[in-house]
């Protein structure tokens, strides 16, 4: 398992806006270097992505929640 972390603090979003899907859902495999989500700060929007290949078990944090750098985000099974 592989941890994808917040690369900074902010707002956690699994989306790129209100109206729109899910960047990727619990379950749905995912690439390296998909975006999976997005945290804001101050109005400036920094996508999160995922450092391997294969698919995205969990999230660890809600939609638009808070986070720090380091806090984890999401696991994802390799292969």
């Amino acid at each position: 398992m592989a941890e994808i972390q917040s690369p900074l603090p902010g707002v956690f979003y699994r989306k790129p806006g209100p109206d729109k899907d899910p960047y990727v859902q619990e379950g749905e495999r995912v690439e390296t270097g998909q975006v999976i989500g997005m945290v804001e700060i101050m109005k400036q929007f920094t996508e999160v992505h995922s450092d391997v290949a294969g698919t995205l078990e969990s999230f660890s944090v809600e939609d638009a929640a808070m986070v720090n750098p380091g806090d984890t985000i999401a696991v994802v099974a390799e292969g």
